[in-house]
């Protein structure tokens, strides 16, 4: 995708996100927000998603984020995806928007040390994988009222689909974060990605976090220039 040419780039990834709503509607899915992810992808991809519309973009890597947008002012907010550490939050304090995986006390209270009333998710496992990210379903209402009480803004909860087995694997989970959602009164679902969101949209997810979808093949992590 760097080889292209900037338009036929904007054309292409503008193409493949209105396939992606499509697959959306399809699915029985109304106003699900598409997160682009545009990790290991230069800063080209954010800006081809942008102009398509979309608002902000989702990455994995706190050393990717400060290589991609340290010291620009973006008119797109980043969204941290992947697995949170505590020493990274204040590198990547200056730099997103919305942190979509807190899974434990000790990022918690770093988020509200270093950056204040920040957005949040709390990052579910849901009975899926391990090595993923995510606390214990259960354990999960108890975070969702510490990062409230520590001034943290809980917009919602995050889960990760199980990468074997076929998208029907992740339905149980999508199904039981969903409810778990809603039992706490929370705005945002965000669950699914390019191989499952079907039935992610079918269970209710409100956000959809898509990358080879828009952006084809991923490259491997490296350390980017802009």
């Amino acid at each position: 995708m760097n080889d292209r040419d900037p338009n036929d780039r904007d054309a292409l990834v503008a193409e493949r996100l209105a396939a992606v709503h499509e697959r959306i509607a399809r699915a029985g899915g109304t106003g699900v927000t598409v997160l682009p992810v545009t990790k290991t992808f230069g800063i080209e991809a954010c800006w081809a998603a942008y102009r398509a519309g979309c608002t902000a973009v989702g990455e994995n890597y706190a050393q990717e984020i400060v290589a991609k947008f340290g010291g620009l002012e973006l008119p797109f907010h980043v969204h941290f995806i992947g697995q949170l550490q505590s020493n990274k939050v204040r590198q990547l304090a200056p730099l997103v928007a919305v942190f979509e995986s807190v899974d434990r006390a000790s990022v918690v209270a770093e988020l509200a040390k270093r950056t204040p009333g920040v957005p949040v998710l709390v990052q579910v496992s849901a009975g899926h994988e391990q090595g993923k990210g995510g606390c214990e379903i259960g354990d999960a209402p108890a975070l969702v009222r510490l990062a409230q009480e520590a001034g943290l803004e809980v917009r919602g909860l995050m889960t990760v689909g199980p990468t074997t087995g076929g998208p029907e694997e992740a339905r149980a989970g999508f199904r039981a974060v969903r409810a778990l959602t809603d039992r706490l009164g929370l705005a945002v679902c965000s669950m699914g990605m390019t191989a499952d969101l079907e039935v992610a949209v079918q269970e209710g997810s409100t956000e959809v976090r898509v990358g080879s979808a828009l952006f084809g093949e991923r490259p491997p992590f490296r350390t980017l220039v802009r």
